[in-house]
């Protein structure tokens, strides 16, 4: 008899604990991702979940380390676990895991790398390599692993401006190994040529195919993001990108002035017209903040970059402002976010980058959901008859 009831005993302790279970997951499905609508225990955010004579501790997976609402969830999630009173310990943990923005069973060649993000320009001289290479640092700097494609093949700017003039990268087992700077692995045209005053003279084809040998020759290893930093304009090597692998989207660049924007339009279109996504536009050199009055003026006009979001129906995912120490710090080979971290430009980087985190996580959903209601049509298809 005695060991019946130890035996009772415990299928009730088991049988309560169950129950906790479900009400924890219940208190937490009502957690919502701002960003992807949907709960986060359906996101599959919960991870670890342990529930043991009212202590309860588990792991919520975020799904970036740059996500803006970071903080915003783990409040919610410790209120609805704040109004569980039957808990006597509650143990935390926060971490994140990006998601795969591009379908990586249909690129062998990158497959280590979960998102790939071209950053374009209709036209030259809106800093859009000082854009790429800022966001691409502040990404890292959220905890992020980042690599840097300068795919500008005529006119590589990033080894200048990272101060590697003199950087190189090796080849090991016929694979190129990217050089290193500030954490983020770095690939470009410049490592292998006198910037001082060699021209890169090529045809497209081959401006094409070393586009190419820097995508799916590289030993990349695991990267969250890839930012690449293209060549204004329409031409051979945007071209190339978008249709020699997957990639998670396009960042468009531009400035406050219609010049700027009217052109940025161009390069909008041709990603459409390859079905390719744009993940949205950043403004830079938006305003200018007077140093003694802390006042904006809008020197090269103002809302350049919203009226592109409005008409595309893209989401505006930053400003940033003009800045002599960003200027400065590119030709001296020191970005701001290094050298200044604390500076309005490097929060708005951050801003920007931690916007562009979010959508590529929405467009990683929205694969997800897409390959699940693919594969769920081919398990419902009958299977054809055989006579």
């Amino acid at each position: 008899m005695q060991f019946s009831n130890l035996c009772l005993n415990n299928v009730n302790r088991l049988f309560e604990a169950m129950v906790g279970i479900d009400q924890v997951l219940e208190k937490l499905s009502t957690v919502i991702d701002p960003d992807l609508k949907k709960d986060i225990v359906s996101m599959g955010m919960i991870k670890d979940l342990e529930l043991n004579d009212g202590n309860l501790k588990f792991t919520l997976e975020l799904t970036t380390p740059a996500c803006p609402f970071n903080v915003e969830i783990e409040d919610d999630v410790r209120k609805v676990i704040g109004e569980i009173t039957d808990l006597k310990n509650f143990d935390l943990k926060v971490t994140a895991k990006v998601m795969e923005g591009r379908s990586l069973d249909a690129d062998t060649g990158m497959a280590s790398v979960k998102n790939i993000i071209g950053v374009a320009s209709g036209k030259g001289g809106v800093g859009k390599s000082t854009v790429s290479l800022n966001l691409a640092l502040a990404l890292s700097e959220s905890g992020a692993k980042v690599g840097l494609l300068d795919a500008d093949i005529y006119g590589p700017s990033i080894p200048l401006m990272l101060g590697m003039k003199d950087g190189f990268m090796e080849v090991e087992d016929n694979k190129l190994q990217p050089a290193d700077s500030h954490g983020l692995k770095v690939v470009s045209f410049g490592f292998f040529a006198d910037q001082s005053n060699q021209a890169a003279i090529y045809r497209g084809p081959i401006i094409s195919g070393i586009l190419k040998q820097f995508l799916v020759d590289t030993n990349w290893s695991d990267l969250d993001y890839l930012i690449v930093d293209l060549p204004p304009g329409t031409g051979d090597i945007p071209l190339t990108l978008a249709q020699t692998i997957p990639i998670t989207g396009i960042l468009v660049v531009t400035t406050p002035q219609d010049v700027a924007s009217n052109v940025a339009v161009k390069a909008v279109s041709m990603f459409e017209k390859l079905n390719v996504p744009i993940i949205g536009v950043v403004e830079n050199m938006s305003h200018f903040i007077c140093p003694n009055c802390d006042e904006k003026h809008y020197i090269f006009g103002d809302g350049g970059a919203k009226k592109i979001s409005e008409q595309f129906n893209m989401p505006f995912l930053g400003e940033i402002p003009l800045n002599s120490g960003i200027m400065a710090g590119s030709d001296l080979g020191k970005p701001i976010m290094i050298t200044n971290p604390d500076s309005p430009s490097a929060d708005a980087f951050r801003k920007s980058a931690k916007n562009i985190a979010a959508q590529c996580s929405i467009l990683a959903a929205k694969l997800q959901d897409e390959m699940t209601s693919e594969s769920s049509n081919e398990e419902s298809m009958p299977e054809a008859s055989t006579s």
